[in-house]
């Protein structure tokens, strides 16, 4: 495991689990919110994004959180696994709301792009099974016999993947 992608709803733990996987493997961490978000919540220019995201790519050892469908190819061509972290819409949801509250106005994904509670997330975040697994399932379809692929649907999940992974701090 040297190229590792997570992916799953907004809600589902994806840079949790990137930061303590990185710990636990000495991989380095790349959040696309970072890459994406510019200060004041703007988004990369379109035809910028492939580019940075594919720069940000280049090296052979990473993990990298985050969905942005449009750019699934670019991460499962190079990934050597794909964690998809699919806790119930409920989980997901409660997270972000708690999220939202707990760090309203202070910096937490991306650099001058301050907390803030949205209806339109939500809302995305609710419909993530019916509107968005469809998509990301055809995009890892692609990939299954070349690439491990790891579904972990609790809390439970995520502790066993990382105990398989090794101890926090350990290379």
């Amino acid at each position: 495991m040297q190229r590792v992608a997570i992916v799953g709803s907004g809600g589902a733990g994806k840079s949790t689990l990137a930061v303590e996987l990185g710990r636990r493997t000495g991989l380095p961490v790349i959040h696309l919110d970072q890459l994406h978000w510019r200060p004041g919540w703007v988004e990369t220019p379109k035809e910028e994004w492939a580019d940075v995201l594919s720069r940000a790519l280049l090296g052979d050892r990473w993990i990298v959180d985050g969905n942005y469908g449009g750019t699934f190819e670019l991460r499962f061509d190079r990934a050597d696994t794909i964690v998809v972290l699919a806790p119930s819409r409920w989980v997901c949801l409660f997270r972000v709301v708690r999220r939202s509250v707990m760090n309203h106005g202070r910096v937490v994904q991306a650099a001058g792009c301050p907390e803030r509670i949205d209806l339109h997330f939500f809302k995305w975040v609710w419909r993530y099974p019916l509107d968005s697994r469809p998509r990301l399932d055809g995009a890892i379809d692609a990939y299954r016999s070349s690439t491990a692929v790891v579904e972990l649907r609790s809390t439970a999940d995520v502790r066993g993947y990382l105990d398989q992974c090794g101890a926090p701090g350990a290379t």
